[in-house]
């Protein structure tokens, strides 16, 4: 039903976690509301938003202080991949968060004293990589922007200049109209004048045919229905409108898609193999058979704008019907730093029961998406032939679990609910599958 807790933090799956892609490291939802960018937004400004979307980085005490150190290593590794990509704001954004995690933010968690010298030592090599790269990025950006800025001047003078010429060519037909009438109205007293002069006596009203009394509606005072209107009549009755009907609201409301930038919030898709799942089952069908649990790590690489999950990291581990704590965590660590692999998530069984998140798994689930607004928990039910492709509801779900100091097996509230089925996952049937099982 879920892993255990043990060194990687409380419900954790190894204590492996991912980097924060789009809300950056403890970011939550990843949205990022009220920002104005484009063209029409001065560089300055538009530089300044970028370095606030970096700096939006906040510690969880809660976490332990090793996994940011893991997760920033990983939050590098996009950040090149961006740049590589020529996608200069995302790449400027990571740097920045890197820099302001490990230049403010890091030193205040209570357990920074006890990190290894040679983290840190790692950490300050990768600073002194990233800050020259980060001022390189802002002039770059910095002249890309005036261009933009100066070339979106010219064009609202053009838009303002033919405007203008619209204005006035609609001005010019409005007083050649007015002219117009005038002439016709005078061309219509001239032959009303004439009319009057003309000696006839016959009055106008002569040819007028006097109204069909048979079509003419008389009140009656004793009817008891109201009067009916003879055929072909038009009624100007008017509709009824209640005014208690309301117009039908969606079931539910789509999550906003990724915006295509950092600043713009939503989700990433992660492009999940087709045939992940039974890969999966198949390597843990003697734990299954047994009634014990079995549970993997989920990593890739960032290409394009999508997360593709390309390994499965099956570690050394020991399960229960309702749990799996896994072991030698640096294996893990080891292979995903030789690969230059991101972690995106976790899957594991449950061998007899349907697929939802326990309240450890939620816990669990809770550090993978702190790191990584996008990871996602794969919960795999073979019994019932379930598979489930879960996530902690952005903002209530996040925020319950990530404030809940409770251990083990607790209860939880359902209404909001704190997990959902996520929609930014995309199954592909070509996408290649790599499984490393340490357990070997």
């Amino acid at each position: 039903m879920s892993a255990r807790a043990n060194a990687g933090g409380a419900g954790s799956v190894g204590g492996v976690g991912g980097v924060g892609g789009v809300g950056g490291v403890g970011g939550g939802s990843g949205s990022s509301s009220g920002v104005g960018s484009g063209a029409g937004v001065a560089a300055s400004e538009r530089l300044r938003q970028l370095a606030a979307a970096g700096a939006s980085v906040s510690v969880d005490t809660n976490v332990p202080c090793r996994r940011y150190f893991r997760s920033g290593l990983e939050m590098v590794r996009m950040a090149n991949v961006y740049l590589e990509e020529g996608n200069l704001e995302n790449a400027y954004i990571l740097y920045i968060k890197y820099m302001t995690l490990f230049i403010e933010k890091i030193r205040k968690h209570p357990e920074y004293a006890s990190v290894p010298s040679e983290m840190k030592s790692m950490n300050q090599t990768k600073l002194k990589e990233i800050m020259p790269k980060a001022e390189k990025l802002k002039a770059l950006l910095m002249e890309q922007y005036s261009k933009e800025f100066k070339k979106s001047l010219e064009e609202q003078k053009i838009k303002l200049k033919e405007a203008e010429e619209r204005a006035k060519k609609q001005r010019k037909q409005e007083e050649q109209d007015e002219r117009l009438a005038e002439s016709l109205q005078a061309d219509e007293l001239r032959k009303f004048g004439n009319r009057d002069s003309d000696n006839s006596t016959t009055p106008l009203w002569t040819n007028v045919m006097p109204p069909n009394m048979q079509d003419v509606l008389y009140p009656d005072d004793f009817a008891t229905e109201p009067n009916r209107a003879p055929p072909g009549h038009f009624d100007p009755t008017p509709p009824i409108i209640s005014r208690q009907s309301k117009p039908k609201m969606p079931d539910t409301v789509p999550s906003a898609p990724y915006s295509g930038s950092l600043l713009g919030g939503g989700l990433r898709t992660i492009i999940v193999p087709s045939g992940l799942m039974d890969t999966f089952l198949k390597l843990s069908a003697s734990n299954t058979k047994s009634n014990v649990e079995t549970c993997g790590i989920l990593a890739g690489k960032l290409e394009r704008d999508q997360l593709l999950l390309t390994h499965m990291i099956v570690p050394k581990q020991t399960g229960t019907a309702d749990s799996c704590t896994t072991k030698s965590e640096e294996e893990i660590f080891h292979y995903q730093d030789q690969h230059n692999l991101i972690t995106l998530g976790w899957i594991h069984t449950h061998p007899t029961q349907t697929a939802f998140l326990s309240s450890v798994d939620l816990h669990t689930q809770c550090s993978y998406q702190l790191m990584m607004p996008e990871a996602i928990a794969i919960v795999c039910a073979p019994k019932y032939n379930e598979t489930g492709y879960f996530g902690l509801t952005p903002h209530y779900g996040m925020s319950f679990i990530a404030n809940c100091r409770q251990t083990g097996f607790h209860p939880h509230p359902n209404d909001p609910p704190l997990f959902k089925d996520v929609s930014h996952i995309k199954l592909d049937g070509q996408t290649k599958l790599e499984v490393i099982d340490l357990r070997r």
